[in-house]
């Protein structure tokens, strides 16, 4: 089997008598979509947050592409290649997606954030901004101030952004979150373009989604990983049934 590229070994996260992850281990192999699904308050995010390094953990490894990367810092994390999404869009809305994704270019250089430069001028920037924008089916919105995007275009926008930067893994926090069907719909076929050249973790609500698009998925349930596997596997296991699945109604 191919070495994973992300492998999470009992990782544990407290706050105050909660247990956010529990000795929570996976691992995410080069070129899938690994899902990782769980009831509200399950300890997807946090473990997006550690993962990402915005939480440190309080015990445990974390293993990316062959290097211990667990005490790095945030950074340090996306210089080696972890580019993070999150539950509410991260952009600027003065701004056009064009520059939004310039910039982001930018920080990820290392530079900081020059306004008085005007980011879409430095063909460094553009050009890879205008690449991911064409990746993730906004090129033609590149010029549009990000205010007059809708909803979903706005999470299209923080996908083009984080692939902007180039990275080998991506980590998205409810990429559909807020979408309705339409939208949504529109999202599923951009990440499945992307499988294969992309490695993601993705935490998403709507089951619908995760099984039209996961090579593997990862139930969490009070911080512990009950179950990983394909998803067949998951949808057939009775633990996740009655942990999870059954209760939305959409083991089906």
């Amino acid at each position: 089997m191919t070495e994973a590229l992300l492998k999470v070994e009992n990782l544990r996260k407290r706050f105050g008598g909660v247990l956010a992850t529990d000795n929570l281990s996976l691992a995410v192999q080069p070129g899938q979509i690994h899902a990782v699904i769980g009831p509200n308050g399950a300890g997807k995010t946090t473990m997006i947050a550690q993962l990402a390094g915005a939480l440190d953990s309080d015990s445990g490894r974390i293993l990316f592409d062959g290097e211990d990367i667990t005490g790095l810092a945030p950074p340090a994390r996306s210089r080696r290649g972890i580019a993070r999404t999150f539950q509410i869009t991260s952009i600027f809305h003065e701004f056009t997606a064009l520059e939004n994704v310039a910039l982001a270019v930018q920080a990820h250089d290392g530079h900081s954030f020059r306004f008085w430069r005007a980011a879409r001028d430095e063909a460094r920037l553009v050009e890879p901004a205008r690449a991911a924008l064409e990746t993730v089916g906004l090129v033609d919105r590149a010029d549009i101030t990000v205010r007059n995007l809708s909803h979903g275009e706005h999470r299209q926008l923080e996908i083009a952004m984080a692939l902007a930067t180039k990275p080998k893994l991506l980590l998205l926090d409810e990429p559909m979150a807020g979408m309705g069907a339409e939208e949504s719909q529109k999202m599923v076929s951009i990440l499945n373009g992307l499988k294969g050249d992309h490695t993601i973790l993705l935490i998403e609500h709507d089951m619908d989604a995760v099984f039209a698009l996961a090579d593997q998925i990862t139930v969490l349930v009070y911080g512990n990983a009950i179950a990983s596997g394909a998803p067949d596997e998951i949808r057939a296991n009775e633990e996740v049934r009655t942990a999870y699945l059954g209760e939305e109604g959409t083991a089906n």
